[in-house]
């Protein structure tokens, strides 16, 4: 069996590929660099972008099933930016899955397709997609996932996963940033500092992957999305202060009230607007909402149906990944 996984160099798709070698799959991987990591385990590599109809159908040429795990992800850019990727990208990947009559088809989302700007707890599938979006990443996300799943058929099964704020050893993005503003007297508890809020160990999520895999192989879960997670919220501002304890680093103490940091969102956003920057502001008005407020999820969906459960423990998990933290020297 043939498996192309789009994003295959990157963190959760390196996850992914790590476990279809294991299981004895050919693999190949889609992405805008040669990823020579990756060529030294055996992969074939396909350079393109995912907007390049012709190298997203190179790529899926031949093969039995896809994940589509590459996206533009983060909270600053251009709605061109991310549309790009994740809108006409996914459209390319769907167009290429029926030319080629690929069988099966899993999709990482997000669980920022149901913001709203509203706390959310033990929200279920049933929750509307979301609307007053504070950040491009969740719209055109939205979109994406919409189209996807409406591409479900006999011919095609999709599936659709919604990991929640991932993190582990490799993770390029959150928890590198949250060390370095930290080490660099940025960052503040946003709100009162009770926000509950729910995390996904990244081999979880990639096991989660490959059960929903597994589940379309049976005849089960196609057209449907579900939410991914620890299963476990976690209170936000101890699970970070846990890790920056494990890593050395004083324990956040300060806080900023909501409305304050999202009018410090706003005025950023207008400021980087004007002065074309490219870089992340130092806030956002969708960061500062996602720090203050309760965002969790119901995963027994994914259990019932998927047969996903967090095969690493929160314990267990920190651990590695605060070793791997040190590794790297944050």
């Amino acid at each position: 069996m043939k498996i192309l996984v789009t994003g295959g160099g990157g963190f959760v798709g390196g996850y992914i590929v790590e476990r279809l070698l294991a299981r004895g799959y050919a693999v190949r991987s889609i992405g805008r660099s040669p990823q020579p990591q990756l060529v030294a385990k055996g992969v074939e590599v396909v350079c393109g972008d995912l907007t390049d109809a012709t190298a997203v159908s190179a790529a899926c040429e031949g093969v039995d099933a896809v994940f589509h795990v590459a996206a533009r992800a983060g909270v600053w850019g251009s709605w061109e930016s991310f549309y790009g990727p994740n809108v006409i990208g996914t459209r390319n990947v769907l167009s290429a899955c029926r030319k080629w009559q690929v069988k099966r088809l899993v999709y990482t989302s997000t669980p920022s397709v149901v913001f709203n700007g509203d706390s959310i707890r033990g929200g279920d599938e049933s929750l509307p997609y979301g609307k007053n979006w504070l950040c491009h990443y969740a719209e055109t996300k939205a979109l994406a996932e919409q189209e996807a799943l409406a591409a479900n058929s006999e011919k095609l099964q999709v599936v659709a996963l919604r990991p929640h704020l991932i993190f582990g050893p490799g993770d390029p993005h959150l928890l590198p940033r949250v060390v370095e503003s930290v080490k660099a007297g940025r960052l503040r508890i946003v709100g009162d500092g009770s926000a509950k809020v729910d995390v996904s160990y990244v081999g979880n999520v990639a096991d989660a992957h490959l059960d929903a895999f597994d589940a379309l192989e049976r005849g089960k879960g196609a057209g449907q999305a579900y939410f991914i997670s620890q299963g476990e919220p976690v209170d936000l501002w101890p699970w970070l202060n846990s890790i920056l304890e494990g890593l050395g680093q004083p324990p956040l103490t300060q806080k900023i009230p909501l409305p304050l940091a999202y009018g410090i969102g706003a005025l950023c956003e207008g400021a980087w607007k004007v002065l074309r920057r490219r870089t992340d502001p130092p806030i956002t008005r969708f960061v500062a909402v996602e720090l203050a407020k309760d965002h969790y999820f119901d995963i027994r969906k994914a259990q019932h149906v998927l047969g996903y459960r967090p095969r690493v423990p929160m314990n267990e998990a920190l651990k590695l990944t605060i070793q791997d933290l040190i590794r790297r020297h944050y």
